[in-house]
């Protein structure tokens, strides 16, 4: 479920009177930012400006209409409450065109209406259990809007009222000028980032098995970490700039086919096996600003497309890179989008997870930026300390050796010692073998960088709950482990070792 939060009146300075019902309906992409398909959605109203919203897709089976009503109005009233305060009422949308199979007897538009009625019906109880009643719920479908509301009989004819959809209103003039823009419905957005159902499947599946059976010896083998991640990192910069290279295509469906033709199926496979080490993935995440993240985002929604067949859960990776890097650059609802399909894909993917909480609070993305930046400045100072270091040993051992050379000429080898190449060789051997044991080594299982800095970000932010507020619970989900008891002090350890 999406969940977004933001104070009454901080999208600028723009203001509209909505009146009627129609303006309602036609106001619903304006405020989320694309056109919702087969979607509930429920805005919070305080003091007749708009605030907190959450959207969740309509279940199919009727008998799950109850608790995703009731999820929904916790899940809006709950947040408010703890952001801004207790709404005063609430607007419901159902929206749902029919299916496209012509008019007729329980297949229009209004058989959509009339069969979603008990849904709203639902809706309307669970927020006014909570003292918060719906002011407004409406059915749009195919364009056209029924109330459930009103209480004139006449208030909707039979074949309902159509949206205006002409671009000529003032709501649709306010946003043009607010630099508001209306993307395409859900199921397009999704289709971007959803994996492959052309004939490619069964190619990437083979060579996705291919990369698993290379990639698993190399690891037994004892290969170390950081060599498989050098050439993830260098295989994602190779691609993107082919992708960067490639002329520009301005219809995203199009735009996607042509760099699913410049990404093979190899190297896709090898970047979703190599995405899976979360110190990897925290280094592709820096791609996140500047001329790197449109062709990284680009990568990325094309890796999520090739997790097919049984490598489904592989996708929360890019998936979730897609969503920071699409947040990173402001586009919020895709980057809601692909963080909902990062958690659907694996509902314990701790980074996702982070993000989809964050996105919730309303906490701006600059601080994960900051301490991407931080990590990327400590490994080049790192890097450069170290080819200071090498060289400066070499130059050492240049003086050592032409001294050594030196004294040799003069008294030569003295009996029983022990050469300085051979001294060196055995401090190299230990060298390497420490080298190497720390990079074959366990990884940490505890929390990436990336992930600990947004934690902290949401622990400075306030109450910070894993899953709660902004997506329904899922079955099988494990709550998060809270400490428990109080933090001893030094005086108190010390009397307990003692």
């Amino acid at each position: 479920m999406t969940n977004h939060i933001e104070p009454a009146g901080a999208t600028g300075e723009a203001k509209i009177t909505l009146r009627t019902a129609g303006e309602l309906a036609e106001a619903l992409p304006y405020l989320l930012g694309f056109r919702p398909d087969a979607s509930i959605v429920l805005v919070a109203l305080h003091k007749g400006r708009f605030g907190g919203r959450v959207r969740i897709g309509i279940p199919e089976r009727a008998r799950d209409w109850t608790s995703v009503a009731r999820q929904m109005a916790h899940c809006l009233i709950g947040e408010c409450e703890r952001r801004e305060g207790r709404p005063d009422s609430v607007v419901a949308f159902l929206c749902q065109d029919a299916a496209p199979m012509g008019a007729g007897p329980g297949r229009g538009p209004r058989a959509v209406m009339e069969r979603l009625r008990p849904l709203a019906q639902l809706l309307r109880t669970e927020c006014g259990s909570l003292d918060v009643p719906v002011t407004e719920a409406l059915c749009l479908s195919d364009g056209r809007y029924w109330s459930y509301c009103c209480p004139r009989p006449g208030c909707c004819p039979p074949e309902g009222n159509a949206i205006s959809t002409g671009g000529t209103s003032v709501m649709a003039a306010t946003a043009a000028y607010a630099g508001i823009q209306v993307r395409g419905p859900v199921a397009q957005l999704k289709a971007r980032l959803a994996p492959l159902e052309t004939a490619l499947v069964t190619e990437q599946t083979r060579a996705l098995d291919a990369a698993a059976m290379s990639l698993v010896p190399r690891i037994f083998a004892g290969t170390p970490r950081e060599e498989v991640e050098l050439e993830t990192l260098d295989l994602a910069r190779l691609i993107m700039s082919r992708l960067a290279a490639a002329p520009s295509v301005d219809a995203p469906l199009d735009a996607d086919l042509r760099d699913d033709e410049l990404l093979a199926h190899d190297e896709a496979a090898a970047l979703i096996l190599g995405l899976q080490d979360r110190l990897t993935r925290d280094r592709a995440a820096e791609w996140m600003e500047g001329e790197d993240a449109p062709a990284a985002l680009r990568l990325w929604r094309g890796l999520a497309r090739r997790c097919v067949g049984p490598y489904g859960e592989h996708a929360a990776a890019p998936l979730t890179l897609a969503g920071w890097v699409a947040w990173s650059l402001g586009d919020t609802v895709e980057a809601d989008l692909a963080l909902e399909m990062a958690l659907a894909a694996d509902p314990q993917y701790v980074f996702a997870r982070l993000l989809n909480d964050a996105r919730a609070e309303g906490i701006d993305a600059e601080p994960v930026r900051r301490g991407l930046r931080g990590k990327r400045a400590e490994r080049a100072a790192e890097e450069r300390a170290a080819g200071a270091e090498a060289v400066l040993e070499g130059g050492e051992a240049a003086v050592e050796g032409a001294s050594d050379d030196e004294s040799e000429e003069a008294s030569g080898p003295a009996p029983g010692s022990v050469s300085d190449s051979a001294s060196d060789g055995a401090s190299d051997s230990t060298s390497d073998e420490t080298s190497g044991a720390a990079a074959g080594g366990a990884v940490d299982p505890g929390v990436s960088r990336a992930a600990r800095g947004l934690e902290a970000a949401l622990r400075r932010r306030g109450e910070r709950r894993f899953g709660a507020g902004n997506r329904p619970a899922r079955a099988g989900a494990r709550a998060p482990r809270r400490p428990s008891g109080r933090r001893r002090t030094g005086r108190q350890r010390s009397r307990d070792e003692s």
